[in-house]
């Protein structure tokens, strides 16, 4: 079983939802966290929140869909924070509407967000975990990267996208003992899915944020000679 204790982490999308839910998960295992998003106050609270379970824990404002925020930011973080064993790429945004409907801006800005983010991100960091020979990717896609459905283009579109480069990258940095996991989850209660009104959040029903961070812990605890490529999370009986 891997020892996480002492690891750096880099989780973006890390101020609510799935990754501050993974991020104070990681740090009951010892793990130092940095954390990204747009709401600095969002992001003070659960830097305050991780630092109270004893790691050390930062918090970094940008957009992830402009690579000059992505790539300044990484490297200052680096720099005053620590290098990065493990990267969660969380950060994404949902509109739902269909072809016709959608506002081409918003479905661009999707796109920009989802997809080129999770690349931008990823091509900052991946040089200190090849450096290193040794480090773990986490993508973050969802079950509408593997199933399109009506009103759902943009988000799908993006989603199936990050499938596609997760499998490429896995491929590439594999010889670099870098593991690659592509999640997939199913409709979660998270920020994000609340206030679009995809669930009630019914804890008796509905997956919690919590279920999917410890998703995230145990595949990051396999042995370092196993990798999961990819895994789907669905509620048993919404």
């Amino acid at each position: 079983m891997e020892n996480l204790a002492g690891k750096y982490a880099l989780i973006t999308g890390g101020g609510r939802g799935l990754g501050k839910a993974t991020a104070i998960a990681f740090a009951k295992e010892g793990i130092h966290v940095a954390i990204t998003g747009r709401n600095e106050e969002n992001l003070k609270s659960t830097v305050k929140e991780i630092t109270e379970l004893g790691v050390r824990a930062t918090y970094a404002v940008f957009d992830v869909s402009n690579y000059q925020e992505v790539s300044h930011a990484i490297a200052k973080l680096t720099n005053d924070f620590g290098e990065f064993d493990i990267l969660v790429n969380n950060a994404g945004i949902a509109s739902f509407g269909t072809v016709l409907d959608m506002d081409p801006l918003r479905w661009t800005e999707i796109i920009q967000t989802n997809v080129l983010g999770t690349y931008y991100v990823t091509q900052s960091v991946l040089p200190q975990l090849i450096n290193k020979n040794r480090g773990d990717i986490i993508n973050i896609s969802s079950t509408a990267g593997i199933n399109g459905s009506a009103n759902t283009s943009a988000y799908s579109a993006s989603k199936f996208a990050v499938i596609g480069f997760s499998d490429s990258l896995m491929r590439e940095v594999r010889k670099h003992n870098i593991r690659v996991c592509t999640l997939m989850p199913s409709t979660i209660a998270s920020d994000m899915s609340i206030d679009l009104n995809l669930t009630d959040g019914d804890p008796e029903k509905v997956l919690q944020p919590e279920d999917f961070a410890e998703l995230i812990v145990g595949t990051l605890k396999l042995p370092r000679r196993a990798m999961l490529k990819s895994a789907s999370l669905w509620s048993t009986n919404p």
